[in-house]
């Protein structure tokens, strides 16, 4: 990957050494940085076109195809440029206000939710996916019903289900920066989110991966127990592949119900490909009317052989979803999307966690 950057004329002066080189010790640093850098750091001298036709050939699973263009920074029509600025008028403001305060009403009903509760403490964690009775059924059906509501304000008005199984998901695996955030830090504490640090494999890598399967086990044993939501490829495309599974999610030996999530479009794709966040967000408030399609296989149970493999289970699972789903299966992943995001930025540094494999 190294040579990919020079390749393309990126200075590698600052690349950080091979993690096995980093100190061990307990004040080893952890890098905070952004997932995707901000594209603050554009170069003088942009890529050329032959350059970018052979990046989009070889990062395709990452490539944006909607008006907006690379990176979203492209060249657009006055018609556009019209509705852009009608949009963030009139559409924008409402829909920020609506969504706060949305946030915020749930933020309150977890509070009060989890008034004189304890926290569990999974390896270091805190969550509150011990809660039963009627706190948690109302942070449920609260959270069911005003997460729609959330959907609806930024555009999804209609959303196209294909069910074969009537399960409900409450668990998820998220970046542990997401416990930080104001609101919505404590709505992942109630849905029982289990944190990970994709930045830095430290030693509570192998404490979290064995919560995850901990609970994938107790969801498939116990019906009362909330399920629990993996997104197993580990970071996002532009809709039209399906990137390497990662075992966390076939280690339980569980049945596991592959779900497949398209956003249709015609003008801005609301997946976050290779994008900055913060125009991300923007353009998709923009959008009138986003559209979303969910796709639920039938749950698939896990021969004897592959409970012994978790990356013959994983890897049958995604060819079964790329079969269904007609997606092209594609061997890159997210740190092929660290670079192809830091070139088409102009960054002079390599991404800090490159060598870093993730599982």
């Amino acid at each position: 990957m190294e040579t990919e950057l020079k390749d393309y004329g990126i200075n590698n002066h600052n690349q950080v050494p091979e993690p096995a080189d980093e100190p061990r010790g307990g004040d080893s640093r952890k890098d905070e940085r952004p997932l995707l850098k901000s594209d603050s750091n554009l170069s003088s001298s942009p890529l050329s076109a032959e350059n970018l036709q052979e990046l989009d050939k070889k990062y395709a699973a990452f490539v944006r195809r909607d008006v907006y263009g690379t990176m979203g920074r492209g060249e657009l029509p006055w018609s556009e440029k019209l509705l852009l600025v009608f949009a963030l008028v009139t559409l924008v403001p409402i829909r920020v206000v609506v969504a706060m305060t949305i946030l915020i009403l749930y933020s309150l009903i977890c509070r009060f939710c989890t008034l004189f509760t304890v926290p569990n403490r999974d390896e270091g964690q805190e969550n509150y996916a011990h809660l039963s009775g009627w706190r948690r059924v109302v942070i449920v059906h609260a959270g069911k019903f005003l997460s729609r509501a959330l959907f609806f304000t930024f555009g999804f008005y209609w959303i196209s289900e294909t069910r074969r199984n009537a399960d409900a998901v409450e668990k998820l695996a998220g970046e542990r920066s997401v416990a930080k955030l104001p609101f919505v830090g404590l709505m992942s504490k109630c849905m029982g989110c289990v944190y990970v640090q994709r930045e830095s494999k430290s030693s509570d890598f192998k404490g979290v991966s064995g919560i995850v399967t901990d609970r994938v086990k107790e969801a498939h044993q116990n019906k009362n127990a909330p399920m629990m939501l993996l997104f197993p490829e580990g970071t996002t495309t532009n809709g039209d592949f399906l990137l390497p599974f990662k075992t966390g999610a076939f280690l339980s030996k569980s049945p596991v119900l592959p779900v497949i999530l398209r956003y249709p479009y015609q003008r801005f794709s609301p997946s976050w490909d290779t994008i900055s966040g913060a125009r991300h967000v923007i353009l998709l408030l923009c959008q009138f009317v986003n559209h979303i399609e969910v796709t639920k296989l039938p749950v698939y149970h896990p021969s004897e052989q592959e409970k012994e493999d978790p990356i013959l289970y994983a890897n049958n699972v995604r060819k079964l979803m790329a079969s269904e789903g007609n997606l092209t299966m594609s061997d890159i992943g997210l740190a092929e999307k660290r670079i192809y995001h830091a070139t088409l930025n102009g960054n002079n540094s390599q991404p800090r966690v490159l060598h870093q494999k993730e599982d």
